[in-house]
């Protein structure tokens, strides 16, 4: 992965933890155990320090920064869908943050709570636990119920099961000419819950 020092400050990712060598990981980042970085995720500590606890997953292009002294924190199994902003924030134990979302400076996304597809959190708001926030800016939508919390903590599970994967069996490789006889296909994992839960009819960010 492209991991950069500054000011005589390098990077720490533990062992545990799996980063896509397309990441960028630069000054003061901590990636804790267990956690998933995706490709091209821009984790840039140049500034304030960015932390990553337990299990916590950054897909896909998202962009992690922050103000001088002021630290960017992922909780444990927080979850940052593909191409979300945080700058300057707390995302609390189990909160997801939704594809394309953006939070700002000083906000707080509480234990458990969503926040949006596209939804934009102002400076210093404070989401409340188990709630969902949707919009531009964020507004309240709901309290989660207490069948949904399950669901999307399944899909912070199937995260926690990507990273053993990755560490396992991603390596990089040129790809085939045509498709091979009997081509196998991926193995079953907890994706295939998420799936069934959102045909039953629960809502998905």
């Amino acid at each position: 992965m492209p991991c950069y020092s500054i000011d005589g400050v390098v990077p720490v990712v533990d062992p545990s933890a799996f980063v896509h060598p397309s990441a960028v990981l630069i000054g003061d980042v901590i990636v804790g155990p267990n956690c998933y970085v995706g490709p091209h995720a821009s984790l840039r500590a140049d500034f304030g320090r960015i932390v990553l606890g337990p299990g916590a997953n950054v897909q896909d292009c998202v962009i992690v920064h922050g103000y001088p002294k002021q630290d960017t924190v992922v909780e444990e199994n927080g979850h940052i869908g593909h191409g979300a902003v945080l700058h300057s924030c707390v995302v609390r134990r189990g909160a997801l943050v939704g594809i394309n979302a953006v939070v700002m400076d000083d906000a707080e996304i509480g234990e458990q709570a969503v926040v949006a597809a596209c939804a934009f959190v102002p400076v210093a708001m404070r989401v409340a636990p188990r709630s969902m926030v949707a919009g531009i800016p964020a507004r309240l939508v709901r309290t989660l119920g207490e069948k949904e919390l399950p669901w999307y903590a399944e899909g912070t599970r199937a995260y926690h099961e990507l990273t053993v994967r990755c560490l396992a069996t991603l390596r990089e490789t040129p790809p085939l000419a045509s498709v091979e006889p009997g081509r196998p296909r991926l193995p079953v994992s907890k994706v295939d819950a998420l799936i069934e839960a959102r045909d039953r009819g629960i809502r998905e960010v």
